[in-house]
């Protein structure tokens, strides 16, 4: 079962737990937010290898942003966090090191205070991640057929690698920490604006699962963090008006585009076409106010494939929107509505050699890999329809489920070097959902 689908089974199972505990009356929060914050982070062997040739080591922290989606019944606390963290940038001769990572975590957590604006939360987190380290020329190619004809510019590192594909997330991780957050009403609406604060300690409980090319990199995922951010809630005295929710949902999409233009370059080159059409993964937040539609969407799609003999390489979009639209169409169970998202886009590719030395001597020789990326902004209209299906004997939540078409527009040019990659950016799509309404 994919791992996106296991967390939704997960939280089917964690609610019905939840109606079976107990008769009291019950209470239920839901809130989706933006992240941002500090944590550790350190290369403690690569820093060792610098030392040894009298270089400092690497920056020890990293900047994280994220976003989350949490629903409170009764005391009990169940959420989901995707985060993404990334190290400093270190300058050595011409070339640029740093690393990132980026985890989707599910939070299991108790409430010490009760159904208030002022909330006190313990949880832990269990999840999966993704790692790169990557050394790069500082000054970006300019011209793409210079850099096909030659790519080997540095290196690049990866574990778990997602720029093939979202289910290449992989590698225990575990979070342990407190949460602190209070409500602020809004005039005349049911919602409330959340601020939340997270700090605790973030690690992986396997050691050995993050080594690469000879060097061990488990401590790029342990160290304590900060967080602090806001959102939108819906607090228990508004959870029962009939319009009002805010519910999760794992998406699965199909672009109607492809790379044949990149195709073409690629080929001119010696190198295989990437073959077929982008498919994403991702996670939706929306939330439902007397029809009004809000909420935030993230999802990865990519192609990936053998260059050649020697070489794989990936052509990878990751796009984040801000959604807002309007219910058009309610009835019992069955909704069709209309969005409009703008947000952030970015593309990537990469062309890695297979067989790589390890270190020391891969810093030494440093010229492997080759990286270009572009990013701006996005706009898209859609259409949805929903159905929601009522859950456990006293009616919870609903799972829902839903169906989309739109189409996706570019509003930057994202060339990788000087060409345009702007009709893979654009396009229609459709996605496919399943996912939770308490």
């Amino acid at each position: 079962m994919p791992l996106f689908y296991r967390y939704i089974v997960l939280f089917i199972v964690f609610l019905s737990a939840v109606e079976l505990h107990g008769q009291q009356l019950m209470t239920k929060r839901s809130t989706f937010y933006a992240l941002v914050g500090t944590s550790g982070g350190k290369l403690n062997q690569f820093d060792e290898m610098l030392s040894e040739r009298g270089l400092s080591g690497l920056r020890s922290r990293y900047q994280t942003i994220g976003l989350g989606y949490q629903a409170r019944i009764n005391d009990f606390i169940l959420g989901l966090d995707v985060l993404h963290n990334r190290g400093g940038v270190n300058e050595f001769d011409e070339f640029s090191m740093n690393y990132r990572t980026s985890r989707a975590l599910v939070n299991v957590g108790y409430a010490f205070t009760e159904e208030s604006p002022f909330q006190l939360i313990h949880y832990m987190s269990l999840g999966v991640g993704f790692l790169n380290f990557q050394m790069l020329p500082t000054d970006r190619p300019k011209d793409l057929e210079a850099f096909l004809d030659n790519p080997e510019q540095g290196f690049v590192l990866r574990k778990k690698d997602i720029q093939r594909g979202t289910f290449h997330y992989g590698n225990f991780l575990t979070e342990i920490g407190f949460q602190l957050s209070y409500d602020f009403d809004l005039p005349g609406r049911p919602e409330a604006v959340k601020l939340i604060s997270k700090l605790g300690y973030s690690f992986s409980p396997l050691a050995g699962k993050w080594n690469m090319n000879g060097i061990n990199f488990d401590n790029t995922q342990s160290g304590a963090f900060v967080r602090v951010g806001a959102g939108i809630s819906l607090p228990d005295r508004n959870f029962f008006y009939k319009d009002a929710s805010i519910g999760i949902s794992l998406i699965r999409g199909i672009h109607f585009t492809n790379a044949n233009d990149f195709n073409r370059k690629l080929e001119d080159a010696g190198l295989n076409p990437l073959t077929g059409a982008p498919s994403n993964w991702g996670l939706r937040i929306l939330g439902n106010t007397n029809r009004m539609l809000y909420g935030a969407e993230l999802y990865n799609l990519a192609l990936k494939g053998a260059a050649n003999s020697d070489k794989n390489h990936s052509l990878n979009s990751l796009r984040v929107y801000g959604n807002i639209g309007y219910n058009l169409i309610e009835f019992r169970n069955f909704g069709i509505g209309t969005l409009v998202g703008l947000g952030y886009g970015n593309i990537r590719y990469t062309l890695l050699t297979n067989d790589k030395p390890d270190f020391p001597e891969l810093f030494e020789q440093r010229k492997f890999d080759g990286y270009l990326r572009n990013s701006g902004l996005m706009l898209k209209p859609e259409v949805f329809a929903e159905y929601g299906i009522p859950m456990t004997k006293r009616k919870l939540f609903d799972l829902v489920f839903t169906a989309t078409a739109g189409y996706e527009l570019p509003l930057a040019n994202y060339k990788l070097g000087d060409f345009s990659m702007s009709s893979f950016m654009s396009g229609s799509y459709m996605s496919f959902g399943v996912g939770i309404r308490p």
